[in-house]
């Protein structure tokens, strides 16, 4: 929601909040589905602790679900039918990744089995509904959006989401192994993910300066960089065992919004 809403302040626009929240139900609703559909034979027998919370309070994953559909559904009747249909394909190609295509050696395999995928999927979903949703809802009821602009920062993005997912990927590459994901982790091995991920924030960086935006935005982007190098470097990736330091990523999606919201309010 945060990141969506961010688009709106680098295209210089007022914010759609039914948009936003759309944004927010979505997720979570995919989130879910992909919990549910993934669920063990026998949850409570499986060897990761988070696996065993989860199903052990499954209701909580309907109740949640019920209440973001609602939302979801409440708030399409305030976008436009262009942004409808868009919405609809995305949460198509979400849905079949998800899904098993066939059977193989008495396993379900769908896309998210390909190697590599999962974090390419979750980069192009995120940009899709974060920065391509707002731009077609935007164009649908006549105010223009530079191509150029959209462009840039569907890459950037694009980028951005990889950095922040892949710490997560090279946190579960046990986990993945054991429902048979081959994640980027799984295949470049962890200290070549995590040199990816300083790769990636240093090229991230350098594309900022690419984009037409002001000095400020600028600025609160690559300071947000900064930041998340910061947590890579000394929490992350440093402290042994403490899983839920990758949880800064997370937060870090929600820093950048606040950081551009707020040179935008100071300058």
């Amino acid at each position: 929601m945060a990141q969506c809403a961010m688009t709106y302040y680098i295209f210089g626009q007022p914010i759609n909040y039914a948009i936003v929240l759309i944004e927010g139900a979505a997720t979570l609703l995919l989130y879910n589905f992909s919990l549910l559909w993934s669920r063990p034979e026998k949850p409570q027998e499986s060897p990761y602790a988070r696996t065993r919370w989860i199903f052990a309070h499954e209701w909580l994953l309907w109740f949640n679900s019920i209440v973001a559909a609602v939302l979801l559904l409440g708030c399409l009747f305030y976008i436009q039918l262009w942004s409808i249909a868009f919405l609809g394909g995305i949460g198509l190609i979400s849905l079949l990744y998800g899904l098993p295509l066939f059977r193989y050696e008495d396993r379900r395999v769908g896309l998210r089995q390909l190697p590599g995928a999962k974090i390419f999927h979750i980069a192009l979903i995120w940009v899709c509904s974060s920065v391509v949703l707002p731009y077609v809802e935007l164009s649908a009821v006549g105010t223009y959006i530079d191509v150029k602009l959209v462009s840039v920062l569907s890459v950037l993005k694009f980028l951005f989401l990889i950095i922040c997912t892949l710490p997560f990927d090279i946190r579960d590459i046990a986990q993945d192994s054991y429902y048979h994901l081959k994640t980027l982790p799984n295949m470049l091995g962890e200290k070549n993910a995590k040199r990816l991920c300083y790769l990636l924030l240093l090229l991230h960086s350098g594309l900022i300066f690419a984009t037409d935006s002001s000095l400020d935005i600028k600025m609160s982007l690559l300071l947000t960089d900064l930041i998340i190098g910061v947590f890579l470097r000394f929490l992350v990736f440093k402290k042994q065992g403490h899983y839920h330091y990758t949880y800064l990523l997370d937060i870090s999606l929600i820093l950048q919004f606040v950081l551009v919201w707020g040179s935008i309010a100071l300058f």
